[in-house]
């Protein structure tokens, strides 16, 4: 069972007492002074042993919820494909069996968006090493240690918490993946519609008509297609304009990998 993690926008964190997260220095000393002895701790062999084990052991663990991502992406795909092939199949299929598609692809991406906010609540702590960890270490600038991140990490550590809404996190995954799946399927249940239909399409009224599917009115069946658009479009674009990604494009940084 995955470990429970606090919403982003509950409580405070768990508050964690300075000489708990940092046991370099126990008697008052000037800030000069504490800043130098938590340098020099970081370059202490076992200091730096047990980082790596615990950066190792954060990286393997959202690895893991990675491909828990890929697994419920996989079955839309899927699931969707099979949908498709059947409905195109025969003539005697009706077209509303694009609804239970749309239906399991909603349920996938709930599935999937619940899965993200784990993956980037322990996403997040390998970003705290990279950043400040393994980034001075590499670069051997001391002054880059400086910060409270020491502290971050012990609180997430001791209280979990998930960094990003639920809405965010169905935005992300519908950005990256799902809004591609949507739009197949919808595609192909218009051509459905054009492809056997019993009267010819000439007009807009006539594809109302059409819409009808047996006891189900033609208006149910515009409304849901409506909805699934007006959902995919306004959760993609308040997303892509309200939040950051988790990873920002090539662009100026081009240059730095010049070899």
């Amino acid at each position: 069972m995955p470990e429970e993690l606090m919403d982003s926008n509950g409580k405070d964190s768990y508050p964690v007492n300075d000489s708990a997260v940092a046991n370099e220095n126990t008697t008052p000393e000037s800030t000069t002074e504490r800043t130098v002895s938590l340098q020099r701790s970081v370059y202490d062999p076992g200091y730096v042993n047990a980082m790596s084990h615990f950066y190792r052991g954060e990286l393997g663990r959202i690895m893991v919820w990675r491909q828990r991502l890929d697994i419920t992406t996989n079955w839309a795909i899927t699931s969707s494909t099979a949908i498709i092939t059947i409905s195109f199949s025969t003539r005697e299929v009706p077209h509303i069996i694009f609804f239970f598609n749309i239906a399991i692809v909603w349920g996938m991406l709930w599935i999937e968006a619940r899965r993200y906010r784990f993956y980037d609540a322990f996403r997040a702590r390998v970003r705290m090493l990279e950043a400040h960890f393994l980034v001075p270490m590499v670069m051997e600038n001391r002054q880059m240690l400086q910060g409270e991140w020491k502290k971050l990490v012990c609180e997430d550590l001791i209280l979990p918490r998930f960094k990003i809404s639920k809405l965010e996190a169905v935005g992300r995954r519908l950005k990256r993946n799902y809004l591609f799946i949507f739009v197949l399927i919808m595609v192909a249940w218009i051509t459905k519609i054009f492809l056997h239909a019993v009267e010819p399409i000439d007009n807009v009224w006539a594809l109302y008509r059409t819409l009808q599917v047996g006891y189900i009115p033609s208006w149910f069946v515009a409304l849901i297609v409506a909805t699934t658009l007006g959902l995919v479009i306004g959760i993609t674009v308040y997303v892509g304009k309200n939040t950051t990604g988790e990873i920002s494009e090539f662009g100026a940084h081009r240059s730095l990998w010049r070899i």
